[in-house]
């Protein structure tokens, strides 16, 4: 394995190059069986998501972003083994965090301009101009 990413409902896998699929995913799955039956936490304690740690003192635009981020984009990242958070919203671009499956996916460009930043520019047409991805 490479890199393992978890979020409330769901764990990403990213595996080598070097090795294939069938090998591992018995015991991977078995790994996190095992892991789950065990009651293990993660974590220790919840560490903040980007969104969550400057809600104190958000612009009105700003809880709208995040409230579309909520209802409309997050479901649907998520089914693919991705995440989005919000990171900041400046002079109309939206920069958010893609984490997951999505980190690194060819199809993440086309993700984050044609369905994320449409949909935006569709809901928030004066506020929003652009959404980026941060690295």
């Amino acid at each position: 394995m490479d890199r393992v990413f978890y979020a409330s409902n769901f764990i990403t896998v990213t595996k080598t190059g070097d090795v294939e699929w069938i090998e591992i995913q018995d015991k991977v799955k078995s790994h996190i069986l095992q892991f789950l039956e065990a009651g293990k936490l993660i974590l220790d304690k919840k560490a903040p998501a980007a969104d969550e740690e400057s809600g104190y003192d958000d612009s009105e635009t700003v809880i709208k972003i995040k409230t579309i981020l909520d209802e409309y984009i997050r479901p649907a990242v998520e089914q693919d083994g991705g995440a989005i958070t919000f990171h900041s919203f400046n002079e109309g671009v939206v920069r958010v965090k893609l984490q997951g499956s999505c980190s690194g996916c060819p199809s993440s460009t086309v993700t984050l301009k044609a369905g994320i930043e449409n949909l935006f520019q569709r809901l928030m047409p004066e506020e929003v101009k652009s959404v980026e991805a941060l690295d």
